[in-house]
């Protein structure tokens, strides 16, 4: 069993703070009169007198630091592995019906026959795999995009219509009964989407604002994040936590008119010819094709 020692509790490691000690008993002292004019000269003067140490006979041993491990240690020292070891954080995810667990604000996919399951999912600094009662069910590349999905076409449905109890149609439907704006808004997320399942996490978040909120303020918050390009549950809740959606919606850009023709309007291509600038008295030509 090990016991980490606590910091700053010498007490906790008496015989690692007692070999400090011998070393720079043995060591350190020793070189304090000693001048070194390069690191490598200090550090082969090091090597001799820690092999002086490791060769002192110790009373309480009758032995050397060396002659112990030679006799205790070297037999129980075993090669070391072919592959270094991988550090790997484990942490329990329940897949969404969008059949993707969440980690650290990324998700990646499981097959869709997990939905509403607890996995186990082991991230290392490069993979991300996850385990369902043992067995491996998912393994993918690790991506820290926040907001971004890892979808691997093996655990979709083959079909989206039949993917269980949800489907993009029976979303729409749904935000139909609270409002035009919502519906449209609703429909715009899951087209924004590469694949439409992974916009129901927003639009499932985006219904419930309308619980929190009311129907009215979620209809108008959709009507301005349409109006504005928005295409997130974020930026709903966003515009329903500061009351913007009270706001008149911004008004679309008037379509430009063309420029009214008159003598004194050149236009562009008036500077585009010399010929024309100079016979109108503006530039004179010798001006305009001098080097």
């Amino acid at each position: 069993m090990i016991l980490p020692a606590r910091p700053g509790k010498a007490r906790d490691k008496a015989k690692v703070e007692a070999g400090v000690l011998v070393a720079e008993r043995w060591i350190l002292a020793r070189l304090r009169h000693e001048t070194f004019f390069s690191l490598a000269a200090l550090n082969a003067r090091i090597r001799d007198l820690l092999a002086d140490l490791n060769g002192r006979v110790m009373r309480q041993y009758q032995a050397s630091r060396h002659e112990l491990f030679e006799r205790l240690d070297r037999p129980a020292l075993r090669p070391l592995p072919a592959e270094p070891f991988v550090y790997g954080e484990w942490k329990i995810a329940r897949v969404n019906i969008d059949y993707h667990v969440e980690l650290h604000r990324h998700y990646y996919s499981v097959p869709f026959a997990l939905v509403h399951e607890v996995v186990d999912t082991r991230l290392t600094a490069t993979t991300v795999e996850c385990f369902y009662k043992g067995q491996r069910v998912a393994a993918h590349a690790r991506d820290d995009t926040p907001g971004r999905h890892t979808t691997h076409p093996a655990h979709m449905p083959r079909a989206h219509q039949h993917h269980l109890e949800w489907t993009p149609s029976r979303l729409t439907d749904w935000a139909g009964r609270i409002g035009a704006q919502t519906r449209a808004l609703v429909a715009a997320i899951l087209a924004d989407r590469p694949h439409p399942e992974q916009g129901y996490r927003s639009c499932l978040g985006l219904l419930r604002l309308g619980r929190r909120h009311g129907e009215a303020r979620l209809e108008a918050a959709c009507a301005r994040a349409l109006a504005v390009g928005a295409r997130s549950y974020r930026h709903v809740d966003s515009i329903l936590k500061h009351g913007l959606e009270r706001l008149p919606l911004p008004e679309a850009a008037a379509p430009s008119r063309p420029a009214p023709v008159h003598e004194h309007l050149r236009g562009p291509a008036y500077y585009q010819d010399p010929e024309a600038a100079a016979a109108d008295g503006g530039i004179p030509t010798s001006v305009m094709s001098a080097p």
